[in-house]
């Protein structure tokens, strides 16, 4: 718990894993802000795409990082982002972003960014974070803690359906094997594989966890 009375529930995991719409629906249902910052991630990856910068050019990136306005905000108690003032949208999802998203959220820098950008949502309000280094950096102390997994196989099928071509395990093993803030269960994280599970049966285990944490009576009682 960070921030005073707000509370930061963090929801890491590998791509596809579901961990954005359980997110979503957590919040929605407990009424509480939900941060998607892998859009946040998407959206330097997409800058460099505009800006015509190599992701692969530490350099080149730390200086479009000072030249490119990145805002944070909340719309319909979701978190959003504009690039000087432009919402990417459906942009982000593009192959394009895919192939550089990984490449780019290697950077220290561009980390160093974004996780103050993600620390301040907390001061308007309790939040469901989702991403990847949510629980083991962004809020380590915070005692809501889940990591949303599936196997390998369902999480391929899952980018298939969404008519997303990305390698499941190449973004795995570039998220895992980072220096920076690597893809890791924090600890303390309850482990939910949602492989055989409905969102909805995800989600209750979640709450479930969050109850048992001891989450605020406030915050579980917006639950309908």
């Amino acid at each position: 718990m960070i921030g005073g009375e707000n509370i930061a529930i963090a929801i890491d995991g590998p791509a596809a894993s579901g961990k954005s719409t359980v997110a979503k629906t957590l919040a929605r249902r407990m009424g509480l802000i939900m941060v998607n910052t892998g859009a946040m991630y998407r959206a330097v990856a997409w800058a460099t795409i505009r800006e015509s910068v190599d992701p692969d050019d530490v350099r080149g990136v730390v200086g479009m990082l000072g030249e490119v306005d990145f805002s944070c905000g909340v719309e319909d108690g979701v978190s959003t982002i504009l690039v000087d003032g432009f919402y990417p949208g459906e942009e982000l999802r593009q192959d394009a972003v895919n192939q550089r998203v990984s490449r780019v959220a290697a950077i220290p820098e561009v980390r160093e960014l974004l996780v103050a950008k993600q620390r301040d949502y907390l001061e308007l309000g309790s939040v469901v974070m989702e991403g990847r280094d949510i629980g083991s950096v962004v809020f380590p102390d915070t005692p809501f803690k889940i990591y949303i997994d599936a196997s390998e196989e369902v999480r391929l099928a899952r980018r298939s359906a969404e008519g997303l071509a990305d390698a499941v395990a190449k973004r795995d093993a570039e998220d895992s094997k980072r220096k920076v803030s690597p893809l890791v269960v924090a600890d303390g994280a309850v482990v939910i594989d949602s492989s055989e599970m409905s969102i909805d049966e995800v989600v209750s285990a979640a709450l479930e966890v969050l109850r048992e944490r001891g989450a605020p009576a406030e915050v579980l009682g917006a639950d309908k």
